[in-house]
């Protein structure tokens, strides 16, 4: 399906996240905004406590912002702290999300990990089944479907976790460091299984990332420093030479 070019999947606007009050306040996020249309591949970039994973946290329904509004598909689910659906289960039917750790559920196999995503969204055994290994095929896991997550590596792990996350064709989907345990060429791999996932099925995706070897993947580029967002003016062919 061709993504309409003129909706959002995503709509964070003005999103602010204060932790504690008085001396001890702390402003981890402010007024951060950023809108992702159907079919983008974003990339946030920023040092190790800019405020990346909250503001990720925050449009994936986990931590509330302290005040902003966020809209998913053109919905508002979310104004301030206050929610406007039930996330658990927009989060399960909407949103991917892959975090820095895999995650994985330890007593089930690799592709039942993957499977129990679909399966809790009405999917049929096989036919999740079915779709978990042809994921695991393309990233490079199909031989470990079915070893336990203790039985395989954390990169191995990592790429099992991002099955999941894309395995019921979410409108939304966040990353946060996907690529740290992988390689270059399973990283940009990676990177580009989003891209893919964007462009045909109308999905918005921000990748959290230091990873610079595959900027050129992503359609916009956002930074954050101390709280605050700004999207990049560098055009991104000249943003990948700089890091080569």
């Amino acid at each position: 399906m061709t993504a309409d070019s003129s909706k959002y999947a995503i709509e964070a606007a003005g999103l602010t996240k204060i932790y504690g009050s008085g001396n001890t306040e702390v402003v981890a996020m402010r007024d951060a905004t950023m809108h992702v249309r159907q079919g983008e591949v974003v990339a946030l970039l920023g040092p190790s406590g800019s405020g990346k994973s909250t503001f990720l946290t925050a449009v994936g329904l986990i931590n509330p912002p302290s005040s902003g509004r966020i809209k998913i598909g053109g919905q508002l689910v979310q104004d301030g702290d206050t929610p406007h659906t039930n996330l658990r289960s927009f989060r399960r039917q909407h949103i991917g999300f892959i975090f820095q750790k895999s995650n994985l559920i330890p007593f089930l196999s690799a592709a039942e990990n993957i499977q129990i995503a679909m399966e809790l969204n009405g999917e049929t055994k096989r036919a999740a089944r079915r779709r978990a290994i042809e994921l695991m095929d393309y990233l490079g896991v199909a031989d470990r479907a079915d070893n336990l997550p203790s039985m395989v590596s954390g990169g191995q792990q990592q790429r099992i976790a991002v099955a999941r996350a894309i395995a019921n064709r979410p409108s939304v989907i966040l990353a946060d460091e996907p690529t740290a345990a992988l390689d270059g060429h399973r990283g940009r791999q990676v990177m580009e299984l989003f891209a893919k996932v964007a462009h045909e099925q109308g999905a918005g995706v921000i990748v959290v990332t230091h990873d610079h070897r595959a900027l050129d993947v992503f359609d916009t580029i956002y930074e954050m420093e101390d709280g605050l967002m700004h999207k990049q003016q560098t055009p991104l062919s000249e943003t990948t030479s700089q890091t080569e």
